[in-house]
C-alpha cells in the first residue's frame, strides 16, 4: 500500500492499473473463447471434420499460450518496479522497552555524537 501510494513516478501507476483491468477483462474473455474453442472442436469431431477440429485446437492453445506469456511477463515487471523501489525506500523502526536500562558499556558505544545518515543507508 506504502508503493501505491508514494508520490513517485506516475508512469509505473498508470502501467499497473492499465494491466490490472487488461487482466480483469482479458482472463473471462479468454477462458470463454479457450472453451467455445475446445466445444466447436469437439463438435467438428463427432461430423468427422478433423482438419477444422485440429484448427480450433491449435487456436486454442495458441490463445492460451498467448495469455500466459503475457501475465508472466507483465507480474515480473511489476515485481521487479515493486522490488526496487522496497530496496531505495526501506522504513526501518528500532524499538527499545522503555522498561529496560541500558547498561554503561551500551552507553559508550552509542556516543554523544549525532550520526551522520546516508539516504541509502539504515541504522538500527
Amino acid at each position: 500500500l506504502q508503493w501505491l501510494r508514494n508520490p513517485g513516478p506516475q508512469h509505473e501507476k498508470r502501467t499497473l492499473f492499465g494491466d490490472m483491468v487488461c487482466f480483469l477483462f482479458i482472463t473471462p474473455l479468454a477462458t470463454v473463447s479457450g472453451w467455445l474453442c475446445l466445444r466447436g472442436a469437439v463438435d467438428h469431431l463427432h461430423f468427422s471434420s478433423r482438419l477444422e477440429a485440429v484448427g480450433l485446437i491449435a487456436l486454442t492453445v495458441a490463445l492460451f499460450t498467448i495469455y500466459l506469456f503475457w501475465t508472466l511477463v507483465s507480474f515480473r515487471y511489476h515485481c521487479r518496479l515493486y522490488h526496487e523501489w522496497r530496496q531505495n525506500n526501506q522504513r526501518v523502526m528500532l524499538l527499545i522497552p522503555k522498561s529496560a536500562p541500558i547498561p554503561s558499556t551500551h552507553q559508550s558505544l552509542l556516543g554523544l555524537q549525532p550520526l551522520k545518515r546516508s539516504s541509502k543507508e539504515t541504522i538500527v
